[in-house]
C-alpha cells in the first residue's frame, strides 16, 4: 500500500528518508533506516571523512542509502571547492543516492549520472524545483517552512508540496517539515508527494549522533518552542534557520533580538570541538552541529529542531521509528478509505 514510484525508482520497500543533518547524520543511523526498509542518509565533514563515513555505511547494509552535502557557495572561493571536494568524495565512492541543499544543482547532474548516483535536491520554493527538474534531477525534496535547522524558503508543506509537484511532474517529490509519524506520511501522500523526508523524528532516534541531552530536549518541546530566525550565522550568514529555545536564543530575544555585531556575548568561545578531522574553538552564534566531538553547554551551541518535535515523544531505534510510521500510516489510509463513495 506504501510502495510508491520513488520506491521502484531506487530499489527501497518504503518512502521514507532521514536527513543527512551533519554529522550527527552518523552511518549507524543511516544504516539503521535504509536496513528497516526506508533510505537513511548520512552527513557531515569534509571529503575524506564523509568518504569514510560511506564506506561505514556499506559496511552496516546492502540496501541503499544516501549522503548529504551542502553546495551553498560555490562561486565562493573559499567555500566551493570544500563543496566540491564533498560531492567528488560521494561520486568516487558511488553512493547510490546523493541528497544536495542550498544551491544549484545542475553542474553535478551529468557526472553523477556517469557513475550509476542518482541526485535529489531539498527546495524551498516551485521556482527553484522547476529549475532542478529541468537540470536534470531525479527526485526534488519539497521543504516546508515548519523544518528545523536552516530553511530554505517561507512557504508552509501543505501549500508547497502540491504546488511543487504540479511544477515538476512527473519528477517524484518527497515532502519535509513538520512530519514525525505516520499520520504526517499519508497526509503527505495526499497532497502529491511520493515520500517523506524527516530529521527532527531522527534526531530523538538512538542512533543519531548528539549527546542524550540533545535528544530529551527534542522530546520535551513544543513546536512554540522553536525558533525562527538568522541568529546562528556567525559562519553562515543569510541562511534562516529554526531551533530549540535555549539560554543563548532567550538572551537574545531579551536583548530585542539585535541583528549581527550587537548580540550578547557574540565572538565568545563557548566550547571546544574535537571532531576526527581536526580541533577548533566554537564561538557564540555559529552554525555547528553539537555532537559530542562538542566540549561546551548546549546551552550555548543551536539545537536544530522542527516544529514537528511537538508530535516527537520518545527516544527509540530509528529501525523502529521507520516500522511504527510504515503501520500508523497505512492504518490512517485504511481508515479513510471509510469514507469513499
Amino acid at each position: 500500500m506504501l510502495r510508491t514510484p520513488v520506491c521502484d525508482l531506487l530499489g527501497i520497500e518504503y518512502p521514507i528518508f532521514s536527513v543527512g543533518f551533519g554529522a550527527a547524520a552518523a552511518p549507524e543511523l543511516a544504516a539503521a533506516v535504509s536496513n528497516a526498509g526506508g533510505c537513511g542518509v548520512v552527513g557531515g565533514g569534509p571529503a575524506e571523512f564523509l568518504g569514510e563515513r560511506i564506506r561505514q555505511v556499506c559496511a552496516l547494509t546492502d540496501k541503499l542509502f544516501g549522503a548529504n552535502v551542502i553546495i551553498e557557495g560555490l562561486a565562493d572561493p573559499d567555500l566551493g571547492p570544500y563543496a566540491r571536494a564533498r560531492i567528488e568524495a560521494c561520486l568516487q565512492e558511488q553512493v547510490p543516492l546523493l541528497v544536495l541543499f542550498w544551491g544549484d544543482p545542475s553542474a553535478f547532474v551529468e557526472e553523477a549520472q556517469r557513475v550509476g548516483t542518482k541526485i535529489a535536491i531539498q527546495v524551498g520554493s516551485p521556482d527553484e524545483a522547476k529549475a532542478a527538474a529541468d537540470a536534470g534531477v531525479d527526485i526534488v525534496i519539497a521543504q516546508g517552512f515548519e523544518a528545523g535547522g536552516h530553511v530554505r524558503g517561507h512557504t508552509a508543506l501543505s501549500v508547497l508540496v502540491p504546488a511543487v509537484v504540479d511544477r515538476v511532474k512527473p519528477v517524484p517529490v518527497l515532502a519535509s517539515g513538520g512530519i514525525a509519524d505516520g499520520r504526517g506520511l499519508a497526509a503527505a501522500l495526499a497532497l502529491g508527494a511520493q515520500g517523506v523526508s524527516l530529521g527532527t523524528r531522527f534526531v530523538a532516534s538512538e542512533e543519531c549522533f548528539v549527546e542524550r541531552d540533545y535528544k530529551d530536549r527534542v522530546v520535551a518541546s513544543s513546536a512554540d518552542d522553536t525558533v525562527y530566525s538568522e541568529l546562528f550565522g556567525a559562519n553562515w550568514p543569510d541562511a534562516p534557520h529554526r531551533v530549540i529555545r535555549n539560554a543563548t536564543v532567550e538572551r537574545w530575544e531579551e536583548a530585542g533580538r539585535p541583528a549581527k555585531g550587537g548580540r550578547p556575548g557574540e565572538g565568545s568561545v563557548i566550547g571546544i570541538e574535537s571532531a576526527p578531522w581536526g580541533k577548533g574553538e566554537a564561538e557564540r552564534y555559529e552554525a555547528f552541529m553539537a555532537t559530542p566531538w562538542f566540549d561546551g553547554d548546549l546551552d550555548d551551541a543551536p539545537i536544530w529542531a522542527g516544529q514537528s518535535c511537538e508530535l516527537v515523544h520518545d527516544v527509540r531505534p530509528a529501525g523502529e521509528i521507520v516500522r511504527d510510521i510504515v503501520r500508523e500510516a497505512s492504518a490512517v489510509i485504511a481508515e479513510l478509505g471509510r469514507y469513499s463513495p
